[in-house]
């Protein structure tokens, strides 16, 4: 009893000590918090008051505090381990192995800190990207993702974050270094020259070995297997029941209103083009190889003849099935074949005769004749073609610039307006001072060249075709061709010793004796109104007269009268003489218009497909052109006399060169309707042709002296202004006689000048 009793007082005891020394650990514990609250509090409030030199220290104890708070809760779990121990155990404590035990707590806590202060600093010196081994916190330097090349000529290679420049290792290798180097360096196929930092980088094993996967085509990381096993979901056995039995959708019955949108809209890009379907590429093409794709041409090309390969003769009625009787062989044909040499033989099989094409054997020698086909085609050598290699630049001629070529008219200038019908035909006077214009109203108007005034109007009573100014500057007379009649005007312009000149020219001697061919010609004297007028001379033909056109002297007077069924078309005045002369007893073809030769004693006749030449003296022709156009319009002479213009209605301009050929020497197409006159200045080398498309084209045409030259023809600049009227555009186009410029008639009843 007495035993059971001093026991029970002793775990009394030891179960009071135990929460006397529970109760002072709390306290302990409280008391440090409360300590280290207050310490922290001093450090916030007291932070601004710091010096440098404490803030340092403080910086360098950061980590250290920071792991005493770890530090402290080691211990107190520790504590709670050793109080846990002594509840287990029968042990007695007093205060003063409470002292001990918070003596040595605290010497721990200090050599922690001392540790953890060292540990702090070492991981302090450490570079933090040391281990990192992303590619982009891998740049020493800070100039980002830039083509290194634009400082390739600088000494630094960027700028860092401050502004200031990033300067490039001294590198002072030349090639001979660097193949020392390369002799010497067992390091030196490992070694990389980074481009960003300008330093040069060994690389380890496991960079080599990435290097070399990467290379074989193989995965970087090894541990990644590329031959994963298959997990087959559907097996071959078929289930009895489905894997999902989900019922369908309503949606999926119902048609999707998006889809419908963005089908309507393809549908729409596709009709406006947006959106053009793929071509769809033959399958086939691309089956077989192409023997000779890659072909190299040279190889072929260093045969200098060559032959092209033997083509198969085409069967004959001997290597049928069924042949004829006569195309077998008889017995002594077949003796004499066998005994032939095989090159020798004519057929190289013995014709044979079956009852139907499917008792035909094989051809025994079916694969030795193609053999022997695939060596001629493959041996035999190609044929070289003989091509020659021209320059497109070349075949076309170098033509001088327009700017190099001037004068020649460019710009209108001046508008000649009063008449009220088509003007028909003008006319420049030889001085140059005086135009004279015949229209459809019925009138004949002279103007002035430089003001466009109308100095004088003459009504003819008729449509006028034609005027034509005398070239002989001693007289002043004008030609007009209306109905059946052609007049002879005196407009009285210009000096008085001219006009007396020209009245006595046209009150000459008239000739007594009838001569051969003149009844169909009357010519009569005008008096009264007309007379005060200006008209002289009324001379009557059979026919409507077309055309009329002086000789160079002025004294003599073609005039053209197109008639297919009379051979009447063409008649040739004298004015000095009043006579006319039928010089034509045939004309051959419809006569479109005349002209004089300016030097010689020629006559070009022009008909719708031809232009004539006859010589006056010899009363023959001496030439005859073919236009090669359907319909000649109107002709030019050139003042040399060595080159004739032709305008055709359909649209072309022939240059004929009369010493070259009697084919057209150049064929110009550049006007898009009818080509209505043609016209050469008589001192520059230009000529001029006029449309129904109301454009005039001005040509640059120099004629040389040399014979062996030919013409340089180029178009220089097309002229417009003309309105285009019931289809008709610019009728009629002359040249100034001394200056670069053009007058030019149309059918919207004006005369426009162009300088």
């Amino acid at each position: 009893m007495e035993e059971s009793s001093s026991s029970s007082s002793r775990d009394t005891r030891s179960s009071v000590q135990a929460q006397e020394l529970k109760k002072v650990r709390e306290k302990t514990v409280m008391m440090k918090k409360k300590k280290r609250s207050t310490e922290e509090e001093e450090e916030i409030f007291n932070f601004i008051n710091k010096s440098p030199e404490e803030e340092e220290e403080d910086d360098e104890d950061m980590s250290d505090s920071e792991d005493s708070v770890f530090s402290a809760l080691e211990d107190s779990g520790s504590d709670s381990e050793d109080e846990e121990d002594g509840v287990e155990e029968e042990g007695s404590y007093d205060e003063e192995d409470v002292e001990v035990e918070s003596e040595q707590t605290e010497q721990t806590e200090k050599k922690k800190k001392k540790k953890n202060k060292e540990e702090g600093r070492v991981k302090e010196e450490e570079d933090e990207y040391k281990h990192d081994s992303s590619d982009e916190e891998d740049i020493r330097n800070t100039v980002g993702n830039i083509p290194m090349e634009w400082y390739k000529d600088f000494p630094h290679i960027g700028y860092d974050l401050d502004g200031k420049k990033i300067y490039k290792p001294l590198r002072n290798k030349d090639e001979l270094d660097d193949f020392l180097d390369k002799m010497e360096n067992p390091e030196y196929w490992r070694t990389v020259h980074d481009k960003q930092t300008g330093s040069d980088i060994v690389l380890s094993d496991e960079q080599v070995e990435l290097v070399n996967r990467l290379q074989r085509g193989q995965f970087g990381d090894l541990s990644f297997n590329e031959y994963q096993p298959q997990v087959e979901f559907f097996s071959r056995d078929v289930m009895l029941h489905p894997v999902t039995n989900r019922p369908a959708d309503k949606r999926s019955f119902i048609p999707s209103l998006v889809e419908k949108d963005k089908v309507s809209k393809l549908v729409h890009a596709i009709k406006m083009g947006w959106i053009k379907p793929r071509r769809q590429d033959d399958d086939s093409r691309g089956r077989y190889y192409d023997l000779w794709a890659n072909e190299d041409t040279s190889i072929l090309a260093k045969h200098r003849m060559h032959l092209p390969a033997p083509k198969i003769p085409l069967p004959g009625h001997q290597e049928s099935y069924n042949p004829p009787p006569e195309f077998l062989f008889t017995d002594e044909e077949r003796a004499l074949w066998e005994q032939q040499d095989p090159s020798d033989r004519k057929l190289p099989f013995v014709p044979r005769k079956f009852s139907s094409l499917r008792q035909v054997p094989a051809f025994p020698r079916f694969i030795h004749e193609r053999f022997e086909r695939c060596l001629d085609l493959y041996l035999c050598p190609r044929q070289r073609k003989m091509r020659v290699n021209v320059n497109p630049e070349d075949l076309i001629p170098k033509l001088p610039k327009p700017k190099d070529l001037q004068p020649f008219p460019t710009t209108q200038s001046l508008v000649y307006r009063g008449h009220s019908g088509l003007v028909r035909s003008i006319s420049v006077s030889p001085s140059g001072q005086w135009l004279a214009s015949g229209s459809d109203d019925g009138s004949v108007r002279f103007w002035e060249v430089c003001s466009s005034r109308c100095m004088r109007t003459v009504q003819v009573g008729g449509a006028v075709k034609s005027v034509a100014w005398n070239p002989n500057p001693s007289v002043c007379l004008l030609a007009v061709a209306l109905d059946s009649v052609v007049l002879i005007l005196s407009p009285c312009l210009g000096d008085r010793h001219v006009v007396s000149a020209s009245e006595r020219l046209l009150s000459g001697p008239q000739e007594v004796e009838p001569m051969e061919g003149e009844g169909p010609v009357t010519w009569t004297d005008v008096e009264g109104e007309e007379f005060n007028q200006g008209i002289r001379l009324r001379i009557r033909h059979p026919k409507a007269v077309h055309q009329v056109a002086w000789h160079a002297k002025g004294d003599y007077l073609a005039s053209v009268m197109p008639d297919h069924s009379s051979h009447l078309q063409v008649f040739i005045h004298q004015l000095s003489r009043r006579r006319s002369q039928n010089p034509f007893r045939k004309n051959k073809g419809l006569v479109q218009c005349v002209s004089f030769h300016p030097v010689r004693p020629y006559f070009f006749v022009a008909t719708q497909r031809a232009v004539r030449i006859y010589n006056l003296l010899k009363q023959e022709m001496t030439k005859k052109l073919q236009a090669n156009s359907k319909w000649i319009s109107s002709m030019a002479v050139h003042p040399g006399g060595d080159h004739v213009i032709c305008g055709s209605y359909d649209c072309r301009l022939s240059w004929f060169d009369l010493d070259l050929s009697t084919k057209p020497y150049r064929m110009l197409r550049h006007h898009k309707k009818a080509v209505r006159g043609v016209a050469y200045h008589r001192l520059y080398p230009l000529f001029a042709s006029a449309s129904d498309d109301g454009s005039i084209i001005v040509c640059h045409g120099t004629v040389y002296n040399d014979l062996l030259q030919n013409p340089l023809i180029v178009p220089v600049k097309v002229l417009r202004g003309h309105v285009m009227t019931h289809d008709l555009g610019v009728l009629s186009v002359t040249f100034h006689p001394t200056q670069p410029w053009i007058f030019s008639s149309g059918a919207d009843a004006t005369i426009r000048l162009y300088t």
